[in-house]
């Protein structure tokens, strides 16, 4: 096992503090890495090795740094998704709840430790939402939606939002982020249901969005038993979107698929705007100063023309 680590410094430490920011990742190593979500840690590792490494050098940055955190979480990282099991606690009070609070830019965001492996925030779509926040839609379409992340960024700067995940308990966690930032779910869409089944009605109403998130999961089932593969899946879900997209609009193309990383998606991505005769550019956002090259989720934006 590779166990060269790198932490952050106490700089960036005190760069994220005054943006407003307690979610961000720690430390990476081969093996696991280490994020922060408000006063708790989650480690993820792939070998127990790992986990003992990271807890080890943990203690000693934070007394460096002068870091001060409460409970400590760890997961195991399967290869496949349906061995995935919720983190648990392996420093901390057990009595006390497993949910937390977070902040990304003074937005705010609930954390569950106990809800699956996911706790409900991805910490390496930040420079993501902020393009959302900076760019400022009017309309904009959360497909694979989660907790609403994306749609909070949005709604904070005045756009109303559909928000479309197969699971009712996320899109109601993605609620309860807009309470979170007083933002009322009076002008937001919540919609329980197959994504690929959603976008076509959408295009039949003759609904248009000036933002698309396409941020889709590797895998996933549909109730029937229809599933999503994200290396066969993505080229038809792009397609079907960009029929909702009005001119000088934007679409977010993401994934954690280690196949598809920024050269294959742009590749895709220019096949798809051929076959359907639309002109776009391609902007990609600042690396993430908090994560290694090559770690976190493959990004690039499409500019509409």
């Amino acid at each position: 096992m590779n166990t060269r680590s790198e932490w952050i410094d106490a700089s960036l430490l005190r760069d994220f503090e005054a943006e407003g920011t307690d979610a961000h990742r720690l430390c990476t190593i081969e093996d696991g890495w280490v994020e922060r979500f408000g006063p708790d840690l989650l480690i993820s590792f792939r070998r127990v090795l790992a986990r003992e490494h990271l807890v080890q050098e943990l203690h000693v940055w934070a007394t460096a740094v002068r870091f001060e955190f409460g409970r400590i979480f760890a997961r195991f990282v399967p290869r496949k998704n349906e061995e995935r099991e919720a983190p648990h606690l392996i420093f901390g009070d057990v009595s006390e709840n497993l949910q937390a609070i977070a902040m990304e830019r003074h937005l705010r965001f609930g954390i569950d430790f106990g809800g699956g492996y996911s706790v409900g925030f991805f910490v390496d779509q930040r420079e993501n939402r902020r393009y959302v926040r900076h760019v400022a839609p009017k309309r904009l379409l959360n497909c694979f939606a989660y907790t609403c992340s994306f749609s909070v960024s949005a709604a904070r700067v005045g756009a109303t939002t559909v928000n479309v995940d197969l699971s009712k308990k996320s899109l109601e966690r993605g609620r309860e982020n807009f309470e979170l930032n007083s933002l009322a779910t009076i002008d937001h869409r919540f919609i329980a249901d197959d994504l690929l089944a959603v976008l076509p009605r959408l295009a039949r109403k003759g609904e248009k969005f000036d933002m698309i998130i396409l941020d889709p999961p590797t895998f996933s089932r549909a109730p029937g038993g229809k599933t999503f593969h994200v290396e066969n899946d993505f080229e038809k879900l792009l397609v079907n979107a960009l029929e909702l997209a009005e001119r000088d609009s934007r679409i977010l193309l993401s994934t954690n698929c280690s196949v598809l990383r920024e050269p294959a998606l742009e590749v895709m991505a220019r096949y798809c705007l051929r076959a359907t005769r639309r002109a776009a550019t391609f902007h990609r956002q600042p690396s993430l100063p908090d994560f290694p090259p090559g770690a976190g989720a493959s990004s690039i934006w499409l500019l509409l023309r």
